[in-house]
């Protein structure tokens, strides 16, 4: 018998807080919107991968049309597991991109 890996299921504790942050990643990667993040990114020079810098330089509020609340201090208002949730999100989110654009943005992609 093999039995498959199966991630823990941890609950989120500021649903709306989360639900919100959610959204504005979802909507950053959606195929209509990629590349202008992406665009966005490589004129800030912030790698993909580096969540903090692109919610410094509020990279998710000018693609997603966040509303005035900085999308960065609601980051910071989650406890320290919804943050790593919402890390892995936006994480596997990225790997969504289409590989042509992905391959356009082989940079920011880079891990070095």
């Amino acid at each position: 018998m093999t039995v498959g890996f199966e991630q823990a299921a941890i609950k989120i504790e500021k649903q709306q807080e989360f639900a919100k942050l959610q959204a504005a990643v979802e909507q950053a990667f959606l195929p209509e919107t990629a590349e202008r993040f992406l665009k966005q990114l490589d004129r800030k020079g912030i790698r993909v991968r580096d969540f903090d810098a692109v919610l410094a330089a509020r990279a998710l509020e000018d693609v997603a049309g966040a509303s005035a609340v900085s999308l960065g201090l609601l980051y910071q208002a989650l406890p320290l597991s919804d943050q790593a949730q919402m890390r892995e999100f936006y994480l596997s989110k990225l790997e969504t991109v289409d590989i042509a654009l992905r391959h356009r943005f082989k940079k920011l992609y880079q891990y070095y």
